[in-house]
């Protein structure tokens, strides 16, 4: 049996080769892999002796030849290939090992140009991967070092791969191939004339491993199933590891990215309660169990079977609390274990642990992406009929040197506090939004009507069912007010202040009727749409 080795990361490469060589398999390989080889007293033949072709043009060509190409790619079950390999005297190859230049990690570096990007574009290897993963049948393909140590076992237990380990060998080599193509074309379509790269490149190239198949999607006829980035941001749903619980479903997953993308938003220990895509009750606590307390408080009645989210560890105090209720999805940063005693007398409930990312940002491989270091998505997709939207993600913060005063009355710094409360609720749910808040926890949720009064009015509907006062609360409204009547339904609620990015051709009346009415009006700048 021959190996082939060509690999630009070497992690593991030695020990794998003395393994190999221990098994009576012949080692070929290539340039740098070969010296590495050979100073580690491994008997290695270089390419070059088997093509009869020096390695030349700086390495640019060195296994573009019919004695390696001819080598993976003939079949051992044809007479006429085995006849056309002796022939040629060509001996075949039947272990691949090779790993690509590193052009990912290449343009990743801020600091990256284009000539350094193009001679990081592999050539040699993925025509060699290809070729071997086409012959799978007589051929195993290694494209990654996690792939050794079960190719290893495997041989030295029957001397030889079995096919199923040779077809997923071959469909993980194509996988690489295509994730390696697309990042160079991702790459090369974003370049603009001048030098800089444009957000959304001439080709969008999606790459996406799947996680597990779904029972159904939104409704049990549909067919679903959930995939993650290749390249996941940190602290990000699909990082969850679940502890307990019953598989999620399509919506499950849904409703959990929209609790945990808005609960990380806050720094102090907060709960968000989602159901059925919107936020139903979102609270700041000394602790979680205060936070719990307050966000079902909002809406008890859609609270019943929803996501609960907590940005903070969830301890016995909190699992007793909320293991009285009927809920879905529970997530936290992490679980005591006697707040996971609690839930195992309720096996259904699904307990997802995520880590928070760092609010600093982190160290990746992914240069420039400061969205993705914080555990947020860069860029949101939607579909269209046979087309996709594609914009970057609504990561806009607010903060208080953000907001400008447009009427007379001045805000305290509690209702600034509020108001900012307010406005990042506003923004995970969907518009129209309307929520009304007061003392770091959300008293009412007006969400997806077609009419911005509407969702005034059952705003403070669901307040009035939770026997909530909205007497001197904050109001944020995710885009602007374009009459007036909006503010007044909201005044009349009883808020006291109320944010709105402002921006309409009648904000001039809405400032009036804010003065008009005594309240405190300010402006972001700044609309939160979520369709």
């Amino acid at each position: 049996m021959n190996a082939l080795i060509s690999v630009s990361d070497k992690t593991g490469i030695v020990e794998f080769a003395q393994a190999l060589h221990a098994l009576g398999i012949l080692l070929i390989s290539t340039g740098g892999t070969a010296k590495l080889l050979a100073d580690c007293n491994l008997p290695v033949t270089e390419v070059a002796e088997v093509t009869g072709f020096p390695e030349m043009l700086d390495g640019r060509v060195k296994t573009l030849h019919p004695n390696v190409h001819g080598g993976l790619l003939a079949r051992r079950d044809h007479p006429e290939h085995v006849a056309a390999l002796e022939r040629h005297n060509i001996a075949t190859i039947d272990l691949l090992v090779v790993n690509l230049y590193p052009f990912e990690a290449t343009v990743a570096k801020a600091d990256c140009t284009l000539d350094d990007a193009i001679e990081n574009i592999d050539i040699g290897g993925p025509a060699m991967v290809r070729s071997a993963a086409k012959n799978w049948k007589d051929v195993g393909v290694l494209t990654d070092a996690a792939q050794y140590a079960g190719v290893l076992e495997e041989l030295q237990a029957s001397g030889k791969l079995s096919d199923a380990t040779r077809f997923a060998l071959a469909v993980a080599a194509f996988n690489r191939i295509s994730n390696y193509d697309a990042a160079i074309s991702d790459y090369l379509s974003a370049l603009q004339p001048d030098g800089s790269r444009s957000v959304f490149p001439a080709q969008s190239n999606g790459r996406f491993v799947k996680l597990q198949d779904l029972r159904y999607g939104e409704n049990p006829h549909q067919q679903a199933a959930f995939y993650r980035d290749l390249y996941p941001a940190p602290g990000s749903l699909v990082t969850a590891q679940q502890l307990q619980g019953k598989e999620l479903s399509y919506n499950n997953i849904a409703d959990a990215d929209a609790a945990w993308e808005c609960v990380k938003c806050f720094a102090e220990p907060a709960c968000v309660i989602v159901k059925h895509a919107n936020p139903c009750g979102v609270a700041l606590g000394v602790d979680a169990l205060e936070a719990y307390n307050k966000a079902f408080q909002t809406d008890p009645s859609s609270a019943f079977g929803g996501i609960i989210a907590l940005n903070c560890p969830l301890q016995l105090q909190e699992a007793l609390q909320i293991s009285k209720q009927f809920v879905e999805v529970l997530i936290a940063p992490a679980f005591s274990d006697d707040a996971l005693e609690v839930f195992k007398a309720k096996a259904n409930v699904r307990l997802l642990q995520i880590d928070l990312p760092d609010p600093k940002g982190s160290l990746h491989t992914h240069g420039g992406m400061t969205d993705w270091d914080k555990g947020r998505n860069a860029i949101d997709a939607k579909r269209v009929g046979s087309g996709l939207l594609l914009q970057t993600a609504d990561n806009h913060e607010i903060t208080l040197a953000d907001l400008k005063v447009v009427s007379q009355k001045q805000p305290t710094p509690t209702q600034l506090q509020d108001l900012l409360f307010a406005w990042k609720v506003a923004k995970y749910v969907k518009s129209n939004a309307i929520v009304f808040c007061a003392g770091g926890m959300t008293l009412g949720v007006g969400a997806g009507q077609m009419s911005r009064i509407d969702s005034a009015r059952i705003a403070s509907i669901k307040a009035q069912n939770a026997g909530l006062s909205l007497q001197g609360c904050a109001v944020a409204s995710d885009a602007f007010f374009p009459f007036r009547d909006g503010l007044d339904v909201v005044v009349d609620a009883g808020a006291a202040c109320i944010i709105h990015p402002g921006g309409s051709m009648r904000d001039a009346e809405v400032i009036a009727a804010a003065d008009e009415r005594g309240v405190v009006l300010v402006t972001t700048g700044v609309r939160h749409f979520r369709h």
